[in-house]
């Protein structure tokens, strides 16, 4: 009698557990953060400053930049990947020139790029305040570990209003000579919408002494499906 309770509690407890795995909701890793939907388009007002002091340099270009998802193939790895085209233009969008065709890649949970034959992990998803990996883990470049600084949050950019953006906190040093500091916003729906970098050699702890390095900043201004 004993036993045959027993097998009844285990084949309830069983039932119990199945049915919780029926009710739990799939995880959602939130890639729609950076859509890689061909076609799709993301235009920004663009700022780029080099800077060398040792001749006297410190050039400001500003111009607009273009995004754009191209078509699929598949890379050395056998895996899926997207174009990742790049447009500039000087003459407020009258004319568009191809300047870089890079490579987006969705692999599982990571969102990469490979820019200038350098692949960098873009994205980690889903994602968490308490995430932290390294943007080129899969290049030769020095570790770079990056994070996210907020979450699913609102924001607002040259009139653009977006109901939920991810910010990503790329590097931030400050020391006697250098001063670095990079981050990147993504939009749902859209892919980034805001791009500050900042990595500078500077003289005894003045951000604004500037000995030799670049700045980039993009805001976008439009964004769509072509």
């Amino acid at each position: 009698m004993r036993i045959k309770s027993f097998i009844v509690l285990c084949f309830l407890i069983f039932l119990s557990a199945c049915k919780k795995d029926k009710n739990s909701s799939p995880v959602q890793l939130h890639t729609d953060y950076s859509p890689i939907e061909e076609g799709r388009y993301v235009i920004y007002e663009s700022t780029e400053i080099t800077h060398d002091a040792a001749v006297n340099q410190h050039d400001t270009l500003t111009f607009l930049l273009k995004t754009k998802i191209g078509s699929i193939y598949v890379d050395n790895e056998g895996r899926a990947a997207r174009e990742f085209l790049r447009f500039i233009s000087l003459d407020t969008g009258l004319t568009w020139q191809l300047s870089d065709t890079w490579t987006t890649i969705l692999d599982g949970n990571k969102l990469e790029l490979v820019e200038e034959n350098q692949r960098v992990v873009k994205l980690l998803f889903a994602p968490t305040i308490d995430k932290v990996w390294d943007i080129n883990a899969y290049n030769s470049f020095p570790k770079q570990n990056a994070s996210y600084s907020s979450i699913h949050t609102p924001r607002s950019i040259n009139g653009n209003n977006f109901d939920s953006t991810i910010t990503v906190k790329q590097a931030d040093f400050f020391s006697l000579v250098d001063y670095q500091k990079q981050n990147e916003v993504y939009a749902k729906g859209v892919g980034m919408v805001s791009k500050y970098f900042k990595d500078l050699i500077i003289a005894n702890f003045d951000t604004l002494n500037v000995l030799k390095g670049k700045e980039l900043y993009y805001n976008c201004i439009s964004f769509g499906l072509e």
